[in-house]
């Protein structure tokens, strides 16, 4: 009956952490390039009393989230403050509050204080020297598929054109250990620095890339894990009945 009942505990636990990152997907389902989480494998743990035999298997996080680094559909605005990344590849940011650099795919751009190229969530765009790109004022911004910035200079004169900067990418191998960090954002697990820019990414004006969380996918997910922490309340509701059936088997008659 205790392990019965552990058991359950167990599994509720796990779909607590499960439930967390299901509603942490939904509520990103518009945030451009957000990557969905994933939740962790686990493991199995024995726990043992006085050296005795194990008397019961748990199973235990372990270690970070993943996430996932399928694509997001593209959404073509023609707005040349708009870029995603085709299939690959991830953008270097600078988050607002300073700190090591992170990757991105979120590529819906606005002009900051001081000419700072950023994305909608304030993070500083790099460029190729890992620094943040300032742009000088222009009438017109053209960016290619490497990445590189062009802009017809505002007081320039006719047809003139200048390059100001590259958008550093990168294209990180499959079994690269990214995760994203306590704030959100997408880094190296073991906390090491990340692969140096490779420019291997394609880039693309004038679309945005959208979350990559299926919303109907989520949804059936909260609904199955739902159903599932209502099962485990009613097998530690039957445990506790059986137990006290098999109390009362146990009392003196007339008790």
């Amino acid at each position: 009956m205790d392990r019965m009942i552990h058991t359950a505990l167990n599994s509720l636990a796990n779909l607590r952490d499960q439930r967390v990152v299901s509603a942490q997907n939904l509520a990103n389902v518009a945030v451009p390039g957000f990557r969905r989480d994933l939740t962790n494998e686990g493991s199995a743990k024995f726990v043992t009393a006085l050296d005795s035999l194990s008397t019961r298997a748990l199973q235990l996080e372990r270690g970070a989230h993943g996430f996932s680094r399928a694509a997001g559909p593209l959404d073509r605005t023609g707005d040349p403050m708009d870029l995603a990344i085709a299939d690959r590849g991830f953008f270097f940011v600078q988050p607002p509050e300073g700190g090591e650099a992170a990757l991105s795919r979120r590529g819906d751009l606005q002009l900051g204080p001081g000419g700072v190229l950023q994305n909608g969530a304030g993070e500083a765009m790099l460029g190729a020297d890992l620094q943040p790109i300032i742009l000088p004022p222009f009438r017109e911004l053209e960016i290619d598929d490497l990445g590189q910035i062009v802009i017809t200079p505002q007081d320039g004169a006719p047809g003139e054109r200048a390059l100001v900067g590259r958008l550093a990418t990168v294209d990180p191998a499959d079994d690269l250990d990214l995760r994203k960090t306590l704030d959100g954002r997408i880094r190296m697990a073991d906390g090491s620095a990340l692969p140096p820019p490779d420019q291997r990414a394609r880039v693309l004006q004038g679309v945005r890339e959208g979350s990559n969380v299926n919303a109907t996918e989520e949804m059936i997910d909260s609904i199955e894990l739902q159903r599932t922490f209502e099962l485990n309340l009613r097998l530690i509701q039957t445990a506790r009945e059986v137990d006290e059936a098999g109390a009362a088997l146990l009392r003196p008659p007339g008790s």
